[in-house]
């Protein structure tokens, strides 16, 4: 199966990632799948690649979550039911043990490339931070109805994975991205309300929660049609302007925690 992982390096000690921008399915799938490609979109992350384009480490997955979902665990990564897939109905035909040995060995080599960006990281740092960065659906269940604004952030900061020192970045990610502007206002960012952190999150954190912690970011897709599929391209600049205005308060706080970390041994 063609990779469909890029890792764009920077230097920064920070790692921008969007692993459910992709839509590509692999030929060799096309044909057995059922879904359409607006059906597919509605349930993917689209532009959230774009959302990281700045002078970071990135991360980008072409591959769509639904051939391979990076972000759950490796026995859940392929859809094989509608509830795996929020009710719908994603392959013609059960794939073949060959099939899903093939997408599982992408899966695994997505997890020993992010190593070696952390492991590169953490020999010239000593540190990182992750920006998981996604989007969720609020008009699922009808073009014209709105999910209940209490109970769905416009920003969801996922953090549950990671151990209590890293608390002031948090606190500080959270304070950048409130304070900045996004489409004329500022946003609503809440912590751990819709979602928590995934997988991706979890393994990383499980390994090398010494080094460093991961922000699952979740943006409502009020930047975005997600029936049509249409961006606002003024709101997913701001958005983007306001990640990359969180970096160097970011990097301030990772060094400040560092320094003190060494005072201390």
């Amino acid at each position: 199966m063609e990779s469909k992982i890029h890792i764009y390096r920077a230097k920064s000690p920070i790692i921008a990632a969007a692993i459910h921008d992709g839509h590509s399915i692999a030929p060799s799938l096309r044909s057995n799948m059922l879904l359409s490609e607006h059906e597919r979109m509605r349930e993917e992350d689209p532009y959230t690649a774009e959302m990281i384009n700045f002078p970071v480490n990135r991360i980008v997955v072409d591959n769509s979550r639904f051939m391979v979902d990076l972000n759950r665990p490796r026995d859940r990564a392929i859809y094989r039911s509608p509830n795996d897939a929020w009710g719908l109905a994603v392959w013609a035909t059960k794939l073949t043990q060959e099939q899903e040995e093939e997408i599982l060995t992408f899966y695994d080599t997505f997890y020993l490339e992010v190593k070696k960006v952390l492991l590169d990281l953490i020999q010239s740092y000593g540190y990182f931070i992750v920006l998981d960065v996604h989007s969720y659906n609020h008009r699922r269940k009808d073009p014209y109805i709105e999910a209940i604004s209490s109970e769905n952030p416009e920003i969801n900061i996922g953090t549950a994975n990671n151990i209590s020192k890293w608390r002031p970045i948090i606190d500080t990610f959270i304070d950048s991205l409130s304070k900045t502007t996004i489409d004329d206002h500022f946003p609503d960012v809440r912590e751990n309300i819709k979602f928590k952190g995934g997988t991706f999150s979890n393994w990383i954190c499980s390994q090398y929660s010494k080094f460093g912690c991961v922000l699952s970011v979740e943006f409502k897709k009020t930047f975005m049609d997600e029936w049509t599929g249409r961006v606002n391209i003024s709101h997913l600049m701001d958005i983007q302007r306001a990640l990359q205005a969180s970096i160097l308060p970011l990097e301030t706080e990772l060094k400040k925690l560092y320094q003190t970390a060494s005072t201390d041994k």
